[in-house]
């Protein structure tokens, strides 16, 4: 995948006339998990953070709240969720199990929203349950969690270069 998106690049570069490093380019990928209700047990903290550890590759580190916000009923440095941050080899081999094998298993699944980008055209795709991942055995779930997937480009200035981009990488864009 990652000779792809070297090839990909150096296409889109000359075509339109551009050095390469003007190009866009995904730099990282981010997933968030919030533990929501399940704060209080120790066990379904324990198992959310080993299947995130299972679907990214590497170990997940927690997330605290960074202030008291009682309608929520969360105190500051209470945890609230895991992140993972992908970068280099993992990050590749993730994007390319997460376009080849997670979208399509997806129900109803008609490509990337343009609502989930954002100014600087890193997009964030919502996934509803983690069943969807191959590493997860669905006999074993206990609860479904969800989880947030952010792509961060780099070099993203015009939009019809990131769609191109990342249509030639494989994403589905509506």
């Amino acid at each position: 995948m990652l000779t792809q998106n070297n090839k990909v690049r150096k296409e889109i570069a000359k075509e339109l006339g551009l050095n390469v490093s003007e190009v866009p380019k995904i730099y990282k990928v981010t997933l968030n998990v919030g533990i929501g209700s399940h704060k209080d047990s120790k066990e379904d903290c324990q198992k959310i953070e080993s299947e995130l550890a299972l679907i990214s590759g590497q170990k997940p580190r927690f997330t605290c709240a960074k202030k008291s916000i009682s309608g929520f009923k969360t105190r500051e440095g209470e945890r609230v969720g895991y992140s993972v941050t992908l970068r280099n080899g993992k990050m590749w081999d993730f994007i390319s199990r997460f376009i080849n094998i997670v979208l399509p298993r997806l129900r109803d699944f008609d490509g990337i929203s343009s609502k989930n980008f954002d100014k600087s055209m890193n997009f964030t795709y919502p996934v509803r349950e983690q069943a969807i991942f191959p590493e997860i055995n669905p006999n074993e779930i206990k609860f479904s969690w969800g989880m947030a997937i952010s792509f961060s480009l780099k070099n993203s200035k015009d939009k019809q270069m990131v769609e191109n981009y990342l249509k030639r990488l494989g994403f589905v864009l509506k």
